[in-house]
């Protein structure tokens, strides 16, 4: 919140003025949703806005009757569900510097419709808002998303859990074993091996992540009261999340961007490693130079001052598509701490160009044959055929350097079959890509998509100089193929679009295509 009733939210500010504003159909449904997370009631310094937070929930009843509008959506009750109940629980969340509290409730021990109670007498929260959150509770356990599946109904079963854990009564006992009986099949379902989600975001994953964490704090507010074998199994997989997490970052700290990812959709990854900390979780994170989660498909190579993210994974379940990107091998690169080479990033959702722009694999570092993507997405949220990836191989070259080779199937639907593959070598001074198409095709473009922050100086059509950190980094085709600069955008948050440059690689007539960097 930037003031009372005034909200800035995906980097978009917009005033809350009439009733009819919680649910504006010329506003983005996305910014519509945040506006009913309530998020704010438990962000850092929330409780210099206790007022404002105050008005605005008593706005929130007033004008968002149940089952009325975006606000009752599934998702969105899931997540105001859980803030709510964080925000009733914090010491002191609701009181103002020198104000006594005015949320005292007085109906802290009488029954809340068929709910009964809040668990905790003391729990902050006013009787009409105990009321909405037991019909929110009701609500949502009639319209979980099993037509979503994925996150969404993982985040269904958690408030489901948490109004378990904060009311008592035979109603509340049902709504938390049906949450965790939900959560239960979701972990088996969602969770890699290797500790990755399954949607293969790390956005997402992220998202996930602080949502289990969530879980083993709310078992220290409410001993005793979730099942101590869904507590287990959540305990055993964060290890390997976390280190998946670390494992997916750049020197920056800030996630990859594979598939639908952004900063500041989600805790930034030190905030999450320190609630884990403070959590008694304890996990390792690797210093080899070689890392892979075949699970998830993600490489990692570190090479001094270098780091290499592959992608060489599935795009996601086969059912569940949804925050997919056509990025099959793509790759991003960090140097000297500074990202070098990134994918687009996302910035929009829904339908639309911008949208479908930057699921594409044009906006990925890595090839596109015939101007088509190498997985048919659509539709927002929608992919047809799959790009498969076949014949990984990550190990060192006898020189010592680090190398990732793998081919995908996304073009052989395409007249005459074409295949990528392509290898990438990373040494300490440089890298080298090469990519090989067999089969017939028309047309093959290589992208290369460079921070905004790199410096690009003139050069020819097959060298160029950088400036990465004050340094110099030279980038160089092969002699048969050719580069140009083109024009181009990074998307590091939903709604900013920041000027860049990229290369685009052409290819050879024996279908081959180098690309090179030294420092």
């Amino acid at each position: 919140m930037t003031g009372r009733f005034r909200f800035r939210l995906l980097n978009v500010e917009r005033p809350l003025q009439g009733a009819t504003d919680w649910d504006d159909p010329s506003v983005e449904a996305l910014w519509r949703y945040h506006l009913h997370y309530f998020d704010d009631l438990n962000a850092e310094r929330a409780e210099q806005r206790v007022g404002w937070h105050r008005a605005l929930l008593r706005r929130w009843l007033e004008e968002n009757p149940p089952g009325k509008g975006i606000g009752w959506d599934p998702y969105p009750t899931s997540l105001r569900m859980v803030n709510w109940v964080k925000w009733g629980l914090r010491p002191g969340g609701q009181r103002e510097t020198g104000e006594a509290t005015e949320l005292v409730s007085d109906s802290a021990n009488t029954e809340v419709g068929k709910g009964g109670a809040p668990a905790e007498s003391n729990a902050i929260i006013p009787g009409d808002l105990q009321d909405s959150l037991a019909a929110q509770a009701r609500w949502l356990r009639r319209r979980l998303e099993h037509h979503l599946l994925g996150n969404h109904l993982l985040a269904n079963a958690k408030a489901l859990i948490f109004a378990g854990c904060f009311f008592e009564g035979e109603e509340a006992d049902r709504w938390r074993r049906r949450g965790e009986q939900l959560l239960r099949r979701e972990l088996e379902e969602q969770i890699l091996p290797d500790g990755g989600h399954f949607e293969r975001s790390p956005m997402y994953h992220v998202i996930v992540l602080e949502d289990l964490l969530d879980l083993i704090n709310l078992d220290r507010a409410y001993p005793e009261c979730i099942n101590l074998g869904l507590l287990k199994g959540i305990r055993a997989r964060l290890p390997a999340m976390l280190e998946f997490l670390a494992g997916a970052c750049h020197g920056d700290g800030e996630i990859a961007f594979f598939n639908d990812a952004a900063m500041s959709m989600a805790p930034a990854p030190a905030k999450i490693f320190d609630f884990a900390r403070r959590l008694g979780i304890k996990w390792t994170e690797s210093s080899d130079p070689i890392r892979y989660w075949p699970d998830s498909g993600l490489v990692r190579l570190e090479a001094n001052d270098a780091v290499l993210l592959m992608d060489v994974g599935p795009i996601g379940p086969d059912y569940l598509p949804g925050h997919a990107h056509a990025d099959t091998l793509s790759f991003e690169l960090s140097l000297f701490g500074q990202r070098v080479l990134v994918n687009s990033g996302t910035s929009v959702y829904g339908k639309g160009l911008q949208r479908h722009a930057e699921r594409s694999t044009a906006a990925h570092n890595t090839v596109e044959i015939n101007g088509e993507n190498s997985s048919e997405v659509w539709g927002g949220f929608r992919v047809a055929r799959r790009a498969r990836v076949h014949g990984v191989e990550v190990s060192e070259t006898g020189d010592g350097e680090l190398f990732v080779e793998a081919w995908h199937d996304g073009y052989t639907r395409l007249s005459g079959q074409p295949v990528h593959h392509r290898r990438v070598v990373l040494g300490s001074h440089g890298l080298l890509t090469t990519d090989c198409i067999t089969g017939r095709y028309g047309r093959a473009v290589g992208y290369f998509h460079l921070h905004p922050a790199v410096e690009l100086d003139s050069g020819t059509d097959r060298h160029a100089t950088l400036r990465v950190a004050g340094q110099a980094v030279v980038q160089e085709a092969t002699p048969s193929g050719s580069t140009s600069v083109m024009s181009d955008h990074w998307h590091p948050e939903f709604g900013v679009s920041q000027r860049s440059s990229a290369f685009r690689l052409g290819f050879d007539a024996t279908g081959r295509a180098t690309f090179s960097l030294a420092w």
